[in-house]
C-alpha cells in the first residue's frame, strides 16, 4: 500500500466535521489484471431522504514538489487515472481531489489549474489544515 499524503488525516477529520463517514481508508481499484491502486479516502453522507446516499472517493495532494507545475501534472494525471477506474469498477463514486486553500489559490485560481477546473477535467475541495474544515467545494 502506497504511503500516505501529509494531510491525509487532516482531510479525513475534515471530511468527518463534514458530515461524512470514512468508509475506506483507502479504497482499493481492484484491475482484472490482479494489480490494485488506492485511492486515499472513500466517505458517504446521507442528503435529503429522496437523494439517498452520497459517495465520494478522496485523493489528497500536498503540492511539496519544488514546481507547482509538475505537481499539477502529477496530480491530474493520476485523478484522470483513478477517475476512469473509479467509474468502471465503482461508479457509485465521485472522485475529488483534496489540496490546502492555499494550493487552491496559488495554483487552482491560475490558468492551468483553472482550466481543470473549468473544463471539468478535476473536481477539487480546498481545506484549512489548521482548523482541518473543509472550505471549498468545487464540483
Amino acid at each position: 500500500m502506497p504511503a500516505k499524503d501529509i494531510y491525509h488525516n487532516i482531510v479525513k477529520n475534515a471530511l468527518i466535521k463534514d458530515g461524512w463517514t470514512i468508509t475506506h481508508d483507502p479504497l482499493r481499484i481492484r484491475l482484472s489484471s490482479g494489480k490494485n491502486l488506492f485511492v486515499d479516502l472513500a466517505g458517504e453522507r446521507l442528503i435529503a431522504a429522496e437523494r439517498g446516499i452520497e459517495k465520494i472517493a478522496v485523493e489528497v495532494k500536498s503540492f511539496t514538489r519544488p514546481s507547482e507545475m509538475s505537481a499539477l501534472e502529477e496530480a491530474v494525471g493520476q485523478f484522470v487515472l483513478y477517475n476512469q477506474l473509479l467509474k468502471r469498477y465503482h461508479p457509485e463514486y465521485v472522485l475529488y481531489l483534496a489540496v490546502t486553500e492555499d494550493i487552491r489559490q496559488s495554483v487552482f485560481e491560475q490558468e492551468a489549474g483553472k482550466t481543470m477546473l473549468e473544463d471539468k477535467i478535476v473536481r477539487l475541495f480546498s481545506f484549512d489544515e489548521k482548523s482541518e474544515v473543509i472550505a471549498q467545494w468545487i464540483p
